[in-house]
């Protein structure tokens, strides 16, 4: 019979090619896992930056609402109180106010008008500075 002949597996032709050959296949693996990594984050930050942004923008509408509410507030209060004031002044300017104010004081009407002239007043003038002209030269020195 004949024996059978076993044979050996076949060597790679060159080792250092094989293992250069591996070496690239985990270095390309570990680069993968890393742009996998790089483009995760590069998403949760363009998402959280635009969260940020969005928070930013309701919180400055929420601020800007809540001074139109002040500012409104405000308004009824100064149309409260001017038309307090009104009342106030019209109260004031009555005539029978005035005729009280008057009789108090011993006030009557008048019982002959006459038209009387009033000499203006004569305004002295203010002295004039005798040095005025002297400020002229200190602008000589000086370029503009």
């Amino acid at each position: 019979m004949i024996a059978q002949r076993i044979i050996a597996p076949p060597r790679p032709g060159n080792l250092r090619s094989a293992r250069v050959a591996s070496q690239q296949r985990r270095n390309r693996a570990a680069t993968m896992c890393a742009a996998t990594l790089w483009r995760f984050f590069g998403l949760l930050t363009v998402v959280l930056a635009l969260l940020i942004g969005y928070v930013m923008l309701i919180s400055n509408l929420t601020g800007l609402d809540y001074a139109v509410a002040h500012a409104e507030r405000q308004r009824v209060a100064l149309q409260d109180e001017t038309a307090r004031l009104d009342d106030r002044i019209a109260l004031l300017r009555s005539q029978e106010r005035l005729a009280a104010i008057a009789a108090e004081f011993g006030m009557k009407d008048a019982q002959q008008y006459a038209i009387v002239n009033v000499p203006p007043e004569h305004k002295q003038s203010a002295p004039r500075p005798r040095l005025a002209w002297l400020s002229t030269f200190s602008s000589l020195g000086t370029t503009r």
